[in-house]
């Protein structure tokens, strides 16, 4: 009762806010993978000409989203009734005040069906960002269909709308019903899309920006690693378009764009080694994505490490045996897997190709044996979800330093804790 009567209280004043300040554009970004991402890479270019506010983290559930759209902080205290009568207040001083931004980045989650739709019953976004259509919360959604559904549902109740054209399949336009909207991605036929004259691990992509409101490609430099990840920094790119932004402007916001903790981050190894930290969390297309990249390095060994898939439901087995068909023994020398899931589907299917695969319960002893084994350059990718994986904590094991756990995810008291409980639980 307390939760709902404190969800709807919030709705109201975000309406309220919403309609004081019509001035204050609203774009939000959803979508089965990248949503955070891509959220931070709208805001970097955006801040170019616009007092920009978002919030960095996931705040993006049916309470804390409101919360991050008016710009207040979620109480420490959830239960006390008394703290929430001081956020309404904090609230209606907002309503009452002159607009403190100009543009609110929100991520919309959903781990549900229907979460997405009921963002529709006080939210009418200027632009909506949908990210990508792929596997997640499956013990939930149980199809594809019910997550395209559901994705692709915020551009209807949007006035205008930008879909990943590159990681969601076309066949899922049946579920559009607003005309307003443009593609964005690295490939062609994309609207809007970046052409990449290379890159290289440590320093990133040079290329150019396509518009079509532009009658020539925008030189720009994106300081990410991965196809895959371009597409965020498209994506704001898009945005920035239709905000009115110069080209210039936009290039500048651009090359200002850096990875975020624990997604496809370029860490410093020891042995000289080339770390690519992605384990914030995993996904059937995010994994894909990341091996395809680390194929892509010219370095003298790669080495996988592969942590369960959470959420998968039903689809676990079968996701999982996937990413295993993937792993290619001549772009591998090993497969290292965290996790009962990894263990018990990945594993086999990456040695039924002929890989060299070892398995671990924690990611601290399957890090231990990375430093045994690397070599002097290697390339590193640690992917995996965050409940009963936590591959950052591997990742300590082979930092050139210990300087930069600091660059990892989860590493606040209150995760530190949960971790190590965690870890004392499981025997190897």
């Amino acid at each position: 009762m307390l939760k709902s009567f404190i969800q709807k209280k919030l709705e109201k004043l975000v309406k309220k806010y919403l309609s004081a300040h019509p001035e204050i554009k609203l774009v939000v970004v959803t979508g089965s993978v990248g949503k955070t991402s891509t959220k931070v890479a709208i805001g970097t270019v955006l801040t170019e000409r616009f007092r920009v506010r978002l919030h960095e983290g996931n705040h993006n559930t049916q309470i804390s989203a409101p919360l991050a759209i008016l710009g207040i902080d979620f109480p420490e205290k959830v239960h006390k009734i008394g703290l929430w009568f001081s956020v309404f207040a904090a609230a209606r001083e907002r309503i009452n005040q002159p607009a403190d931004v100009d543009v609110i980045v929100q991520e919309l989650g959903s781990d549900r069906i229907g979460e997405v739709a009921h963002f529709g019953k006080y939210l009418n976004p200027d632009i909506a960002v949908i990210t990508a259509v792929s596997p997640e919360h499956m013990e939930y959604f149980h199809e594809i269909e019910n997550v395209a559904r559901e994705e692709l549902g915020v551009a209807n109740y949007s006035k205008s709308a930008l879909i990943n054209r590159d990681d969601i399949d076309e066949k899922y336009a049946k579920y559009l019903t607003n005309a307003k909207v443009n593609t964005y991605g690295t490939s062609l036929v994309a609207e809007y899309h970046y052409i990449s004259d290379g890159y290289t691990a440590r320093a990133g992509h040079k290329g150019s920006f396509v518009a079509p409101e532009w009658d020539n490609p925008v030189a720009a430099e994106v300081h990410v690693i991965g196809e895959h990840m371009l597409r965020p920094a498209v994506a704001a790119g898009a945005v920035g378009v239709k905000m009115g932004m110069s080209a210039e402007e936009i290039a500048k916001g651009l090359e200002k764009i850096r990875p975020l903790p624990g997604r496809m981050n370029v860490l410093r190894g020891a042995n000289n080694t080339i770390i690519i930290d992605d384990s914030y969390n995993s996904s059937p297309l995010a994994a894909e994505s990341a091996l395809r990249e680390l194929y892509k390095l010219t370095v003298p060994q790669r080495i996988a490490v592969l942590g369960s898939m959470n959420e998968l439901g039903l689809t676990s087995q079968v996701e999982h045996e996937a990413i295993g068909k993937l792993c290619d023994p001549s772009g591998l020398d090993w497969v290292v897997t965290v996790g009962d899931e990894a263990e018990k589907y990945l594993a086999p299917a990456a040695k039924s190709r002929g890989c060299q695969v070892k398995s671990f319960k924690t990611s601290i002893a399957a890090g231990g044996f990375v430093r045994s084994i690397m070599e002097e350059g290697a390339a590193i990718l640690f992917k995996g979800s965050q409940g009963g994986v936590f591959l950052e904590e591997g990742i300590k094991v082979v930092l050139h330093s210990t300087e930069d756990e600091n660059l990892l995810v989860r590493q606040s008291i209150d995760w530190i804790e949960r971790k190590e409980a965690f870890f004392s639980s499981v025997k190897e």
